[in-house]
């Protein structure tokens, strides 16, 4: 039997994500379709504390589907790591009479939840990330529209470094994971891809590629690095001063975090959205929304946040494969 849940709120944290919107949209729709009002709180914990709250309905929420970035805005909150900013975190949600909390982020958004539920705050978290870095689901919002973006500015890269004949570093985002990376190393042939998981070798794993295409009959060179793995800047020096080679570095940045969201990620949030309003309803709390094998379901946080993720390992293989230059 599911349980009286009369108004739910929802609130984005830490790094955005494209598909926020989406999501945000989903579950405003899936509780007005149970019944359940919902209000957006602006500026994640932080808004949270201060009551920075708005009524949310279908209308509100239309046409934000294809918006990237959140119309709720997002920040981190120092005050929210502390047992007082938690407690009036909970006194606002009592405040205002929510039965319940749908957050949207990372691990650290996870952390909050966990917290905010021991002052007895009923709560659900939905995994976005484009770092796709969150241990518990195959799949986190964001990460394919990322991985898109990326793949769409390198592509137009090669087609300059070809002309010219130059070598190509680019740094993508993954501070702590190379997920991202690697994902967008395999979609564009890069000759060696640098990630912060795997110490790397510059000698093996950059200059003895790059000599090995080119022996292979190769003019042009294209590196991938993620932002924890070294500076992009460094390595193109190191290429342009060991190989001879005309280099040019181009830093990404947070133009992966922007752009209207893949159809997976906008289908991902609806998807997501939906379960945790229905997780809400049926009476749980302290819970993940993740996507395993195609499938969608639930898991405890305490749970979630113990859980490791490696890197995909079959990945490693298919551009080795494919490539002969791979280490």
């Amino acid at each position: 039997m599911e349980k009286q849940v009369k108004r739910i709120g929802i609130l984005t944290s830490g790094g955005d994500a494209p598909g926020m919107n989406a999501v945000i949209r989903s579950v405003v729709r899936s509780a007005t379709t149970r019944g359940i009002e919902c209000v957006g709180i602006r500026r994640g914990y932080s808004g949270l504390i201060s009551g920075d709250v708005i009524r949310l309905d279908s209308d509100s929420v239309s046409r934000i589907i294809n918006r990237g970035g959140t119309m709720l805005y997002t920040a981190r909150c120092e005050e929210f790591m502390t047992e007082m900013g938690q407690s009036k975190a909970a006194a606002t949600c009592k405040q205002f009479g929510l039965d319940g909390i749908v957050a949207v982020g990372g691990d650290g958004t996870f952390r909050g939840l966990l917290a905010l539920s021991k002052h007895g705050v009923s709560v659900v978290g939905i995994p976005a990330t484009i770092d796709n870095d969150i241990s518990c689901t195959d799949y986190c919002l964001g990460y394919d529209t990322a991985a898109n973006t990326a793949v769409e500015a390198i592509d137009r890269l090669r087609d300059t470094m070809q002309s010219h004949e130059r070598c190509s570093v680019v740094e993508v985002m993954g501070h702590r994971a190379g997920h991202l990376a690697l994902y967008v190393g395999l979609a564009t042939s890069a000759t060696a891809v640098l990630i912060p998981e795997k110490e790397f070798d510059f000698e093996k794993d950059v200059v003895e590629n790059i000599i090995k295409a080119r022996l292979g009959g190769r003019t042009h060179f294209m590196i991938i690095v993620a932002e924890g793995a070294g500076s992009a800047v460094e390595i193109g020096d190191k290429i342009r001063e060991e190989l001879a080679l005309d280099t040019r570095v181009t830093i990404l940045g947070h133009i992966q975090r922007g752009g209207s969201p893949s159809a997976r990620d906008r289908v991902t949030a609806a998807s997501m959205g939906y379960e945790a309003v229905k997780v809400l309803a049926e009476g749980k709390t302290n819970r993940v929304i993740r996507s395993v094998s195609g499938k969608f379901d639930n898991i405890d946080i305490a749970e979630a946040l113990n859980m490791k993720k490696g890197l995909d390992q079959e990945q490693y293989e298919v551009l080795e494969g494919i490539t002969g230059i791979y280490h």
